[in-house]
Formats: C-alpha cells, structure tokens, sequence
C-alpha cells in the first residue's frame, strides 16, 4: 500500500513539473507505464465526452443520451393475460423430505399442526404444502380447481409414504374447492375444512395470477379479477382464520404470499396493478400482525422473486429474451426454483420463529436490494 501510493505522488509530481518528453526519459520503467496508461485514458475519457456530447445533441430528451435507462422501462408490447384453465400441471418436489439423518432444530417440526394452502394445487402453492406436509403436518389444499387439488392431494400423500416406508404417520391431506374471492365461498371452504380435520393452525394464502398489459389498455373486468384473487382473496381467508384462532384461543400463523413486486417495479414488462396488489398484500401483513398479536395470531409475509414455475417457463418459451433481461437484474444471476420457498414457508409456520410477525420475507436472489 506504501509503495502503490508513493509511486502515485511520484508520478503526479512528474507529470505537474516536467514536460511529457523530459519525465519518459528519465522516470524508471513502472512509472512511464503508468504514467502513459494515465495519459491514454485521460485521451479516451475525452474522446467518451465528445461522444456523450454528440449523443446528447443528436438523440433523446435534453440531459439524456439514446442508451440511458432503456433497461429500467416498461415495454408496451409485452402483453400476458392469465388464464387458469390454461395452467400447466405441475408435481411433487424430488428429494427425501421425511426421515431426517441430519440433525436440526426441533422447533421447525409441524407435527399435530393443520396448515391450509390456497392455490395449493399448483405452482407455489403446491410447493409450499408438501413443506408443510414434509415437516409433518396435515393439509387442507384450497384451489379453483378442485379436481387437481384432489389429485395433487393424493400425490402429496403417496410421495410422503414413498420417502418414508414403514412411517407410521402419514399426514392427512384434503382438497377443497373456493373462490377466494367470494366470501360465500370461502366460509363454505373453511366449514368444509374444519369438518375434516377439526382445526387449523396455518395458512398460507398462496392463490393470486399476474397478467401483463400497458396499464392504459388494460381491462378494467381484469383488473377487478386480479385485485379479487390477490388481496379480497388474501383478506378473506386471513380473517376467517384468524377467527377461528380466537374462538379456540389458541396461537396461529399466517403466511401471505406477496411478491417481490410490491417493492419494486419490475421491467420490461407493464404489471400496475399486479404491483399495488402486492403492496397492498404486504402492508395488509404487517397491519394484521400489529392487530392479532395480542391473541398470538402472527402474520408474516413471504415476497419472492422471479420463479421458475410451470407457468412461468411456458411465459418464457413464448418470449424466450425476457429471461436474459430478468437475470441480469439478479445479484445471484438466476431465477428461483419454487423449492426454495420451502424452507422459508416452514420457519414462518413453525415454533422456529415464534417472535416473528409483521416481516416481509424476500427470496428474490437479491433483486430488490440492487
């Protein structure tokens, strides 16, 4: 460090004091390299200047050159409309999930524990109930489509016994059919629940889409179903569970799936509302959380980043570009497996963060932070 900065004085003192010609010939070998490499890029600094300042004359808004901040913008041509009965299927994770030779914390165990999963035939949703089934508990799955609830209810079940022969306890899951948001539909689900497995404990309020049009031209109908789905959806269960808690008096947490993009707007593709949504999804946590605590009830919130689902990859074998523009805004340079929600939804269910409400929870790679 020493001798970095005094050859540094020493050339700063040539280059102020003598002419460019006399400090060459008499500077030893490091210093005239490092005294050209300082000229040369001083000499490219100024040829970048007069072509910013050609820039600056020539293209775009005064103060702004053609390339700056064409990353960071929303492309209108982008348009995704969701469809649910165009979702593809998607299966158990792979992996031993049940018998542990590892040790760890006993604290992370949902054993005797009812967790309810909306959208949980799915996609996240489906992930993040064969956490909770993999650490012990029993399951109600609440999705539109009841017929692939059921099957994937059956699936989680058989896969438990695969990785786990001989268990004794085989947990218990159940699928359910609601609109999330319809309050009939909901109480007529939350009845249907506690008919089967006699309590809740959890829930994880996976349910919710993102579609993807200019927020000018998008359709007002839709907007209603999104907001529906994402936070009527959210609401209703939340407080129909937290409900029951109270009337047993007993401790409980809730999970709300909001996303990364109730903190962020993402690019290159337009999502307004999809993105207040989120918000909303993600303060209505927190309110809740300050609410409930005195009755033991914790609400957290779980914000994820680009996933790699099964509907995500069929958005991306459309428009295959938009997979390099999302990752290159990724600290870790890669979108996420829906495994890797598992463990957090876990931690937040369980006794492992029993003094853990009102958190906004990001498995994002490192997105937002950038």
């Amino acid at each position: 460090m020493f001798k970095t900065n005094l050859l540094r004085q020493v050339t700063r003192a040539a280059i102020r004091q003598t002419p460019a010609f006399t400090a060459t010939a008499r500077q030893p070998a490091a210093v005239r390299a490092f005294t050209n490499s300082a000229l040369l890029r001083e000499k490219k600094d100024d040829d970048l200047d007069h072509t910013r300042h050609d820039e600056l004359t020539t293209t775009g808004p005064p103060g702004a050159s053609e390339h700056e901040g064409k990353f960071s913008r929303t492309d209108e041509t982008i348009q995704v409309e969701y469809n649910e009965n165009e979702e593809p299927a998607s299966r158990p994770v792979q992996g031993r999930g049940g018998f542990h030779f590892k040790r760890t914390l006993a604290s992370f165990s949902l054993e005797g524990r009812v967790g309810v999963v909306t959208g949980g035939a799915r996609g996240l949703g489906l992930v993040m109930s064969q956490a909770l089934v993999v650490s012990g508990a029993d399951v109600a799955i609440v999705d539109l489509n009841k017929e692939e609830a059921a099957k994937q209810a059956q699936e989680l079940m058989n896969h438990f016994r695969q990785e786990n022969p001989g268990a004794e306890n085989v947990p218990k899951v159940t699928a359910h059919y609601a609109d999330v948001a319809d309050p009939a539909s909901v109480q007529a689900a939350l009845d249907e629940i506690l008919a089967a497995h006699g309590k809740i404990d959890n829930l994880v309020t996976s349910a919710g889409f993102t579609e993807n049009f200019s927020a000018i031209d998008y359709p007002y109908d839709r907007i209603k179903k999104l907001w529906g789905v994402n936070v009527d959806g959210t609401y209703l269960f939340a407080t129909g569970v937290a409900r029951h808690l109270m009337e047993r008096n007993a401790p409980g947490s809730i999970v709300m799936i909001g996303s990364m993009s109730g903190a962020i707007v993402n690019v290159p593709q337009p999502q307004a509302p999809y993105n207040a949504a989120k918000a909303a999804v993600r303060h209505l946590a927190s309110s809740l959380a300050v609410e409930w605590a005195h009755a033991g009830v914790r609400v957290n919130c779980i914000s994820p980043g680009y996933m790699l689902t099964a509907l995500t990859k069929k958005i991306l074998d459309d428009k295959p570009e938009l997979a390099a523009k999302w990752t290159s805004l990724i600290p870790q340079g890669k979108m996420g497996r829906p495994e890797d929600l598992m463990g957090a939804v876990t931690f937040l269910c369980s006794d492992a963060s029993a003094y853990v409400t009102g958190a906004d929870l990001r498995v994002d790679g490192g997105y937002t932070v950038t």
